[in-house]
Order: C-alpha cells, then structure tokens, then sequence
C-alpha cells in the first residue's frame, strides 16, 4: 500500500507527545493524501477531545469537543461515540484506520463493517494481564483487546512481549498477524553534545514519578556514590504522585547538593538540553511493581539513548539484556549498593563513559521513526 496516496485515520489518547503524534507527523511531512487524526485525552488531563482533517501536508479543519465529564467511564463511551461520529460522518472512505489502544481500535472495526474504512491495525502501546486492578473491568479490557488482535487486519505492538503475553495469559495466538514496531526517535531533533562538553558527573532521571519507577533507590545509593564521585549530581526531570514523598527524603538525607528536581517540563527544547549535557541515564524500575512497562517499549530510554546516554537500568523493558550486550548500558539489581556500583563504574572511568556513549549512538540509529514506520507500513 502506497500509504501516501491513501486517505488514513489515526485515532488515540494523549498526554504528552508519543507514538501516534510521531505517525501524525509522518504521514503529514510525507504529504499523504488525507488524514483524519482524532485525538481523546487521558483522564488526568483536562483537554478535550478534538480532531484534524490534514491533506497534502495542511492542516485544513479542526474541531475540538465540549463533550467532557468528571467520570471517567461516561468519558470513555463519549470518546468512543466521538470517534465514531467523526469518522462515519467524514467525507468518502478511508483507506485505513489505526486505533491506538483497544475502544479506538473497535471503534475501526464497527467502522470497518459499514464501510467507512477499508483496513484496521490496532496499534498497541501498553500491555499487562493485570491492567485494571478491577476484576471486572480488567476482564472487560482483555475481553476488548481480544476482540482486535481477532479482527483488525494487522496488530502492531511497540515490543515482542505483548504478543508473549497474549499467548501466555489468555491463549490468544493470530501470531502472525501481530508485528513489532518499537518507539523510535526522530535523529535530526536530537540535540548532542561532544564528550568534553557534558557534565561528566551528572546522572538523569526523565519521566513520571511513581514508586514503581524506583528512584527512591538512585537517593539511596547517592551516599555510597559521592564517597568515589564527590562533585555528583542525580538530575531529576518530570513529576507525579510520588514527587513530595522523593523530596521529603531528599530532605531527611540532607542530600539537596547532590540531587535536583525540576519538576515538569513542557518545553521540549528545555528537555533535550537537560538530556543532552548529562553523562548517563537511569531507569531503575521496580521489577516487583513493573507492570505495563514488562510489556512496554519505554520512550525515554529511546530518549537517553539517541542523545548518547548509556543507560543504567533493571531486568524489566524487553530490550534490557541487549542494551547490556551492545555495551550501551548495564542491568543492574533493584538494590542501592548495585545501583551504587554500576553509576561508579560509568562515571567514575571517564574512558568507560566515552566508550559506553558511542555505543548508545550507534545502537540508536535503528530507531529512526522514518525507518520504522516505512518498513511496517509497506508490509499492509
């Protein structure tokens, strides 16, 4: 299929820039024919649904939604019903239809049997057996998902253990039609510095700040670490429930020269400054609590790497042992004294860094988002 000469449908749910934004931006500097993207927002964001009829590259339409409420479920049907609407009163057929979770994925599929579009490819971005600690919600939900991978025309999931995990919790095979298609970068925005320019002893955390993420572990290594690093610091970029919690330790440790929180950042020019004058990165998840991200292709690993950022991480993304492999990074176990050894060793050996840096480049190049999405979309 000639994506490009196609009339396309995107249909999501957004928070930050991700996956769908990055196909949307695809298909428009590519110019194809039409597209419809359709855009829902997570719950703990107060946007509003809205979409966008792009063709040849411009924005011609765009029409955002009142239609919002203060229970997630009535959101839910609403987003569905919206997806519905906007795509069945459009004008003509659309070729193809990308739903990126389950409900927007049925929602092509209803949209499928009236004819309105032509192929559906569920695309999907999280994954757990346990996704909703409801049972019956969590039962709805497989029972959803069930559904696409059967009856879209092709799955795409962002790492190979998604379709493991059908396999192995709910029997569901299709095998052949579920493709991986990881979260890439775009190379020319990466913002890189030379060796002698980084801050050779800061170390970066970038991301929501659950308990599950393990940070709390990096604070408690940090004693351990300025004994061989004295002038280190742990750079703590995003925020989240589990912020005030890390603070008050930060706080009780008497730690603040050593760690920094910034909180938030919207501007992604900011980000990638911040990313680009560190020396190595951490994703210390909690393989007790991993959840999802088991299952998931993290974004900002792919972040850390393409920037030049070795990767000090635990057992739990799928890639992780490769990471390791291509010397790029170094699994480590969810303890301080690991955690503590392994920033030691990259940091404190300048020669080590500088080697385990060209690694990460050279591992990233594979993930060019226009090599990914050309490959998997020439295979519909």
């Amino acid at each position: 299929m000639d994506i490009f000469k196609k009339s396309s449908v995107i249909s999501t749910h957004y928070l930050v820039y991700g996956a769908p934004q990055a196909l949307r931006e695809y298909l428009i500097k590519n110019k194809a024919k039409k597209l419809l993207f359709i855009a829902h927002p997570l719950e703990i964001d107060s946007n509003r649904s809205y979409f966008e009829i792009t063709k040849k590259g411009k924005v011609e339409i765009k029409n955002i939604s009142c239609l919002r409420t203060k229970t997630p479920l009535f959101n839910y049907l609403i987003e569905f019903f919206l997806t519905l609407y906007w795509v069945f009163f459009s004008k003509g057929k659309h070729d193809l239809f990308i739903g990126v979770d389950n409900l927007n994925t049925l929602a092509g599929i209803i949209l499928r049997f009236f004819r309105k579009v032509d192929k559906v490819i569920y695309y999907t971005i999280d994954y757990s057996p346990q996704r909703f600690q409801n049972k019956l919600l969590n039962s709805f939900y497989h029972k959803i998902d069930n559904l696409c991978v059967k009856y879209a025309d092709v799955v795409w999931n962002v790492s190979s253990r998604i379709a493991e995990g059908r396999l192995k919790t709910k029997g569901l095979g299709f095998l052949k039609k579920q493709k991986v298609v990881p979260i890439g970068v775009w190379p020319e925005r990466i913002k890189r510095r030379r060796f002698e320019e980084i801050k050779g002893h800061q170390l970066l955390f970038l991301g929501h700040l659950l308990e599950k993420q393990g940070v709390q572990k990096v604070i408690d290594a940090v004693l351990a670490i300025i004994k061989e690093i004295p002038d280190f610091l742990f750079l703590i970029i995003g925020g989240g429930e589990y912020e005030s919690i890390l603070r008050e330790k930060v706080n009780k440790m008497r730690l603040n020269k050593y760690v920094t929180f910034t909180g938030w950042i919207k501007e992604r020019e900011e980000i990638d400054k911040l990313i680009s004058e560190s020396a190595c990165a951490i994703a210390p998840y909690d393989p007790k609590k991993a959840g999802f991200t088991y299952y998931a292709d993290p974004t900002k690993i792919k972040d850390y790497l393409s920037a030049g950022l070795p990767v000090i991480l635990t057992n739990v993304p799928y890639n992780a042992e490769e990471i390791e492999k291509n010397e790029c990074g170094v699994v480590v176990k969810y303890t301080k004294e690991n955690i503590a050894q392994a920033v030691i060793k990259i940091l404190k050996e300048q020669n080590t860094l500088k080697k385990y840096r060209e690694n990460a480049l050279n591992y990233a190049k594979q993930f060019d988002w226009n090599k990914i999405f050309s490959k998997c979309l020439s295979q519909i």
